[in-house]
């Protein structure tokens, strides 16, 4: 019965802390494809073959469901994935819908035409990749009318983050936020468009001032499939074992991991 959570690297931990805490009773099979991360620099096509070639091994692991816990994937490769690809026994979901409902304000489902919503002015933090994609552009235009996003491509954050360097990691947000106050000097809100960002939250905030909502995904997310599984309990699928899945060094994901996450965390070889 187990749901499968997948990430270039580290970011998506946070989505797993978050699921894990509101659904403990679902065993979860997160996969961290270090090797390659960050995705946030590759083209659409790679990103694509690296996204579907990890969720086939989640799939071997009994995973019939897969949460894109990588904004860039689910950016540059799920629209793909899900027109052409994945199977109609299988789903894979991502992160952006989930947190364009938190930040209009319509529930699950909600097809009527779009409308005005309270905020005006929304700053998006993403990767390279993400930003170039227009995704979170496009879903957010099936669900809300007047709202000006300003995006902002954070070089450098996810490396330092996968790194463990939060010193320059902060640094980066500080000058990020900069450069999109530039464009942008009063938004309402900002959405943090990638999983790795929730790490740096505070700083994010800090940097913006008190006064700007920051949206970040994992408690979002994990209330979403909540309400996913009680309509669709049958997506649950055969695994019964959770475990933590990497590409990389399990010896330093694993350090890494229980660093972020304050809590003990072991890694194997995907």
């Amino acid at each position: 019965m187990a749901v499968g959570i997948f990430d270039s690297g580290l970011g998506g931990l946070t989505v797993y802390q978050g699921v894990r805490e509101r659904l403990p009773d679902v065993p979860l099979v997160y996969f961290g494809d270090n090797a390659h991360a960050p995705y946030g620099v590759r083209d659409a096509d790679d990103i694509y073959r690296l996204t579907t070639a990890a969720v086939e091994r989640m799939w071997d692991h009994g995973c019939d469901l897969v949460i894109l816990a990588c904004n860039t994937a689910s950016a540059a490769a799920l629209r793909r994935m899900q027109e052409n690809w994945v199977p109609r026994d299988k789903r894979v979901l991502g992160v952006f819908v989930p947190m364009i409902e938190a930040l209009t304000e319509r529930q699950w489902g909600d097809n009527s035409p779009p409308r005005e919503v309270d905020v005006k002015h929304v700053a998006l933090f993403a990767t390279p990749a993400t930003v170039a994609s227009r995704a979170f552009q496009r879903e957010l235009a099936f669900r809300a009318i007047g709202v000006d996003v300003e995006a902002q491509a954070c070089g450098g954050v996810v490396d330092a983050i996968e790194e463990g360097d939060l010193i320059l990691a902060e640094a980066l947000v500080s000058s990020h936020v900069d450069a999109l106050k530039r464009k942008m000097p009063q938004p309402d809100a900002a959405v943090l468009g990638c999983t790795h960002y929730p790490f740096m939250k505070d700083a994010f905030q800090k940097a913006l001032g008190p006064d700007v909502q920051v949206f970040s995904q994992a408690d979002i997310v994990a209330e979403s499939l909540a309400d996913y599984l009680v309509r669709r309990p049958q997506m649950i699928g055969a695994g019964g074992t959770a475990k933590c899945l990497t590409t990389g060094d399990p010896q330093k994901v694993s350090a890494r991991a229980t660093q972020f996450l304050r809590q003990p965390m072991v890694f194997e070889t995907a």
